[in-house]
């Protein structure tokens, strides 16, 4: 029989413990946030519909970002048991350089439309971290500036070879002269995927007023204070940025790029120059083949085709293609430490991520960029300790299998030993 007796005050305050409200409301909101999705639900609240549809939305109907996003659930882990992985190093080296983590910041376009600090927070919180940052020809902020944010960390450069030839060569110089290591090659772009949610909602640079936007607005004041009382956007490389992201995308990019570009441009760049937005195996060959520094695995975020080649799903052919030693990353659909860890197990160098920074930067400036890299590194942390792996070099193919879902017709789901 249970003996019960009045409990004493000092043993209530012994077993309980009341924990100090924190006061500042930026940090309480980001502390709150576990995940990306977290970051993701805080960003919806505080930025602009048309804004945040931007970053959130893919082409048409979204069908290839959603198979990336479900190409990264479908796997199984395989954890090694009794092999200790008590201090785990999540550190790399990619590209002549070191990365204190296996992903690094995707360029990312009109990135201070999102929120008003822009490429700054992100180069500044990727310096912090020691990764890499990624500018867009279609930054916010020049060459120069996001070097004076990240003067001492890597600083990457994605180029679209526009129309005009003259405009693409000249940020090629001011890049190289500003000391960023790498180049991005993007061929994923003749033209512009028609992303839906933009167009229905207006958006394009600069924003435009409608009832159903000024409506959106009034929920979020701090959004419109900082835009309208900051500095006028600067942008990469266009002068001319009125009208829709399409309708900008589609009078600076070029659907005749080809490989003779390519050649010309790296006789250009002194770096390290990768292409991005390889979608097959026959053209991952041929361009490892061509002596480039690495290519990415892309689909644009499934901001281009959609229905595209889900690119964690072309990683395991591709490697077995070009060879283990060479430089393969992957991007697309990355939302979790997990799906970092997974890539590096079937081959990937490295990853990049874009929407997950983004949600980051909207939901807290430099802040919350700083809290979306410390989420990634302690899901990437655990993940790989729980996998029984103290090291990036330790993953293998053996430790993730991935699920079939889409299987092509005529075709058997592969097995485990093949994947």
């Amino acid at each position: 029989m249970v003996t019960r007796q009045l409990p004493r005050p000092v043993e209530i305050f012994e077993l309980m413990k009341f924990k100090a409200p924190e006061l500042n409301g930026k940090k309480r909101r980001l502390d709150g946030a576990l995940t990306i999705a977290d970051l993701r639900r805080i960003a919806q609240r505080r930025t602009p519909k048309a804004a945040f549809d931007y970053t959130d939305g893919a082409a048409e109907g979204e069908l290839s970002l959603a198979r990336a996003r479900q190409a990264f659930e479908d796997i199984e882990f395989h954890p090694s048991v009794l092999r200790p992985a008590e201090n785990v190093d999540t550190s790399t080296t990619i590209l002549g350089g070191p990365s204190a983590l296996p992903f690094g910041i995707a360029p990312t376009g009109f990135t201070r439309l999102m929120q008003t600090e822009g490429e700054t927070a992100g180069a500044s919180a990727a310096a912090a971290a020691g990764i890499p940052f990624t500018l867009s020809t279609l930054g916010t902020t020049s060459i120069e500036g996001v070097r004076q944010a990240n003067p001492h960390g890597r600083n990457w450069f994605q180029l679209y070879v526009m129309r005009q030839r003259e405009i693409s060569y000249d940020l090629v110089r001011r890049a190289g002269e500003a000391g960023f290591d790498t180049l991005m090659f993007t061929v994923d772009t003749p033209i512009a995927g028609a992303r839906l949610r933009d167009k229905r909602n207006g958006f394009s640079i600069p924003p435009q007023l409608t009832l159903g936007t000024i409506v959106n607005a009034i929920p979020r004041p701090w959004w419109w204070i900082d835009f309208l009382t900051t500095p006028k956007l600067e942008f990469a490389s266009l002068t001319d940025t009125g009208g829709t992201v399409g309708d900008l995308l589609n009078a600076a990019m070029d659907p005749t790029i080809s490989f003779d570009d390519l050649e010309v441009i790296r006789s250009m760049w002194p770096g390290k120059i990768v292409v991005k937005g390889v979608q097959n195996v026959e053209d991952s060959v041929r361009l490892i083949d061509a002596g480039v520094d690495g290519i990415i695995l892309s689909n644009h975020g499934g901001r281009q085709l959609d229905r595209a080649p889900i690119p964690f799903h072309l990683l395991p052919q591709v490697v077995r293609e070009v060879g283990k030693d060479a430089t393969v990353m992957i991007d697309t659909g990355i939302m979790n430490g997990a799906d970092i860890v997974a890539s590096v197990a079937l081959g990937a160098k490295f990853t990049l991520i874009g929407r997950a920074y983004l949600y980051g930067l909207m939901a807290g400036g430099r802040a919350g960029v700083d809290r979306a890299i410390q989420i990634l590194r302690s899901e990437i942390e655990r993940t790989m300790a729980l996998l029984g792996v103290a090291s990036l070099a330790e993953l293998e193919p053996g430790h993730v299998t991935q699920l079939a879902r889409l299987v092509p017709l005529g075709q058997s789901a592969p097995s485990a030993a093949s994947v």
